[in-house]
């Protein structure tokens, strides 16, 4: 698997949070103005993009989101790589901090990998989700 960065949002990149949440979660507003500030990460399985996640600068840390793998490629470390990639491109850039806000029902797989949960909960289009952040020191 390879990533790639952009600064703008690629075609592949909108594709495919077309595909898993406009198509399969139903969420009608997904695309906004932080895409336009965004550094956008694709992962590739040869020339097939297969998941994406952007992630920006919001006061003192980064928050990472929009993270989606296109239903063949979940379950077999896509998401953690991508995640894992996108810390280390935040961490070239002097970042501390990772907040995400998740949907809840994915709040385990972000514990797997280091993340607290704040204790924040809210509803996004109708979807509850979780502030999480992690320390990257």
């Amino acid at each position: 698997m390879k990533f790639e960065f952009y600064h703008g949002l690629p075609a592949q990149a909108r594709k495919i949070r077309e595909d898993v949440f406009v198509k399969e979660q139903g969420f009608l507003e997904e695309f906004d103005s932080d895409d336009t500030r965004a550094v956008h990460i694709l992962a590739f399985d040869g020339s097939q993009a297969i998941a994406t996640c952007r992630f920006f600068r919001q006061e003192n840390y980064y928050l990472i989101g929009r993270i989606a793998v296109l239903k063949d490629y979940r379950g077999k470390g896509v998401g953690r790589e991508m995640l894992e990639y996108a810390e280390k491109r935040i961490v070239q850039l002097s970042g501390k901090e990772i907040r995400i806000h998740a949907q809840q029902s994915a709040e385990e797989f972000y514990k797997k990998l280091d993340f607290i949960s704040m204790n924040v909960y809210d509803y996004e289009q109708d979807c509850r989700h979780v502030w999480m952040r992690k320390s990257l020191f």
